[in-house]
């Protein structure tokens, strides 16, 4: 089946993109875990922005500091230092690196975290600050030997993000050419061969009306499993009534 264009007219006045991509991770998760032996799990995450979760009952555990007079327990209460002046107070804009991704974790090694499929949205690529946050949130990833897919649709952004990736470290995939394409599907997977790290990558140009490619992913040195995009992709569209 085609591979549809959600970021512009007609398909984009029908339906939204965020709906899409938010759906896309669970899709994928049903459609390895047919696939995934049963000591690995896979999940769905979505984060948008600079938002952070907090854990309450943590939170409500603090105390919260006094000023001055008794703590109500009959100790005396800490006063608040008061910290210097600032050397930097500037109005910003933060990277806000939208995440919607799936993750794998090994439950037999303490829910270690093998595997991380990134979609990448609009956000990811429209300035120089959040393609920097995601190439290094990837490259902390594949540090830690975690598999690295990354999965980009958004045809209104002109940046590959693998390529990114890969001039980083100073490395170049000889199938991306001159000019790689804004749209693609590729993977990375850094393993040790002797003393020395290896970096695998798998890398696919997608082209609209076009099926998705199946990646290598690598859940260890002597497992792989098929990552089928098509497969999940094509069910996520039927749920959504994408046409």
């Amino acid at each position: 089946m085609p591979l549809r264009d959600h970021f512009r007219p007609p398909l984009d006045d029908e339906t939204q993109w965020e709906g899409f991509h938010g759906g896309w991770p669970m899709m994928i998760v049903a459609s390895l875990t047919r696939k995934l032996p049963p000591r690995y799990v896979a999940a769905p995450r979505v984060h948008l922005g600079t938002s952070v979760e907090i854990d309450v009952a943590a939170y409500e555990k603090d105390s919260t500091p006094t000023i001055n007079g008794n703590n109500g327990n009959g100790g005396i209460a800490t006063a608040v230092w008061a910290p210097p002046k600032p050397t930097l107070a500037v109005t910003t804009d933060l990277p806000a690196l939208d995440e919607y991704e799936v993750k794998v974790y090994d439950t037999k090694r303490g829910r270690r975290l093998v595997a991380a499929i990134e979609l990448v949205s609009p956000a990811n690529k429209d300035r120089p600050e959040h393609r920097t946050a995601f190439v290094a949130k990837c490259i902390a990833l594949l540090e830690n030997r975690v598999y690295v897919a990354i999965v980009d649709l958004v045809t209104t952004r002109h940046f590959n993000l693998y390529s990114e990736l890969l001039e980083t470290i100073k490395e170049t995939d000889p199938c991306l050419g001159p000019e790689p394409p804004s749209i693609y599907a590729a993977a990375c997977n850094a393993r040790k061969t002797g003393e020395k790290w290896l970096l695998e990558g798998w890398a696919n140009a997608l082209a609209l009306g076009k099926p998705l490619p199946t990646l290598p992913l690598c859940l260890a040195e002597d497992l792989v499993v098929p990552l089928d995009l098509e497969e999940s992709y094509e069910e996520t569209c039927r749920i959504l009534r994408i046409p």
